[in-house]
Formats: structure tokens, C-alpha cells, sequence
């Protein structure tokens, strides 16, 4: 069985900074999306999860930042 070869790849490919793999493995944990689920979409439907996926990561660091700074006043 190849199952611990294919792992590391796939480890490999989220960690080394594929972007098509970094938005499935988002859809994977995010969305409760199966990965064949992303990759199957038109091209069009890709675009809009990975805008949406952008605009989302962008407001929840913004969130974050705002947090550590308030939380650094006190």
C-alpha cells in the first residue's frame, strides 16, 4: 500500500505553498468541503471560493490584529 508515501506528498504540498492546495486543504476544514468537491468546479466557481476564501482570511486577521492590540491597552 502506498497510503504513507502519498501522505508526505500531500503534506508537502500544503506545507511547501501550493496555492490550489492550501485552498483545498481551507475547503477541507473550513467548509467541510471534500477536496474532488473543489477541484471538480468550473473555473469560474473556483474564483469565487478563493475570493471568498481571501476576503474571509483577510477579516479574520484583521479581527486578530484589532484583538491583540486591544488586548495590549489594558
Amino acid at each position: 500500500c502506498n497510503n504513507g508515501q502519498q501522505g508526505g506528498r500531500s503534506k508537502k504540498l500544503i506545507r511547501g505553498g501550493d496555492p490550489d492546495s492550501n485552498y483545498a486543504y481551507y475547503c477541507l476544514f473550513k467548509l467541510h468541503m471534500r477536496p474532488t468537491e473543489y477541484i471538480e468546479m468550473t473555473a469560474e466557481e473556483r474564483a469565487f471560493i478563493i475570493g471568498a476564501i481571501d476576503i474571509r482570511t483577510e477579516e479574520e486577521e484583521k479581527a486578530r490584529r484589532e484583538a491583540e492590540r486591544k488586548g495590549r491597552k489594558r
